[in-house]
């Protein structure tokens, strides 16, 4: 035993106080971490996020990004529904002292998931797109804090009717709650996090246009091969998946459907539809006198 050991355990059995350099830590003090992100913690570098609603045209999007070569768009992944349970006291004490915590721990998950479709598909950039993303935005900016986002709307109106066609067993009355819901949600992720606003309406009539502005936000060179994606590999198109109908199995990008008239449109999407534009404000009436 070294004299400053015997020293320090004589020392501590009389005082309770060690000698010690200053600034100089004990290993077991070391260890004890803070929650928070540490070195190594995020794979991903700068992903990118689809926000938009279910029905939106999002899988036309996703496609034409999968088909540059840099970029890789996966299939819907539902980051959502992915989370970590820890199961014992025991283990949240563990984790607790390398400073991990449950959230900590879902975003490890999720990073270690995206990286992984990332690093499979051989490219740089990842763009994710899953709808109900929109619902848990903030817990995605704070896992990737130099996350980007890309705002895709439609017209309330389609999304609406293209929904009210996949799932008709639904009434309009719960039909238009679900497209609110999710528009709500897509305005509100718009006020909070800043990021580039696309119009389906726009991607269809103008691909070439609107994907050069994607690649511009994402710091790409835009290549023309993007629009023709039916020749590339972009995973099975099936339900739960994202679309999965014969226009996007098509492989052409076809014009959009023109949007229902606004007295076929549930009233309690009115203000959404005037929020996002597609529809004029109503005029005010003066009072009466």
């Amino acid at each position: 035993m070294s004299w400053k050991g015997a020293l320090n355990r004589g020392l501590s059995r009389a005082t309770g106080y060690e000698l010690r350099k200053p600034g100089v830590e004990t290993h077991a003090r070391r260890r004890r971490r803070r929650p928070g992100e540490k070195p190594g913690d995020r794979l991903l570098k700068a992903p990118a996020f689809v926000l938009c609603s279910v029905r939106s045209g999002s899988t036309l999007l996703r496609v034409l990004l999968d088909s540059h070569s840099k970029i890789h768009s996966p299939q819907e992944l539902h980051l959502r529904d992915l989370a970590v349970r820890v199961k014992t006291d025991y283990a949240a004490k563990a984790l607790g002292e390398i400073g991990l915590d449950d959230e900590q721990l879902r975003f490890l998950l999720w990073d270690r998931l995206l990286h992984r479709e990332l690093t499979a598909a051989g490219k740089q950039v990842l763009v994710n797109k899953t709808p109900n993303d929109v619902f848990v935005v903030d817990l995605i900016a704070r896992c990737w804090t130099d996350a980007r986002f890309i705002y895709l709307l439609r017209h309330p109106g389609a999304i609406a009717r293209s929904r009210q066609q996949t799932r008709p067993q639904d009434s309009p009355e719960r039909n238009a709650r679900m497209v609110l819901r999710y528009g709500n949600a897509l305005e509100q992720a718009r006020a909070t996090h800043p990021g580039m606003t696309l119009r389906y309406e726009d991607l269809t009539a103008d691909p070439r246009a609107v994907t050069r502005r994607v690649c511009a936000f994402l710091g790409l060179h835009w290549e023309a091969g993007m629009l023709d994606y039916s020749r590339f590999d972009h995973g099975r198109m099936k339900p739960g998946l994202g679309d999965w109908k014969d226009k996007i199995k098509s492989g052409q990008i076809q014009p959009a459907a023109p949007p229902p008239p606004l007295d076929e449109i549930h009233p309690s999407l009115h203000e959404l539809c005037v929020a996002w534009g597609y529809e004029s404000a109503p005029a005010v009436q003066p009072a009466s006198q």
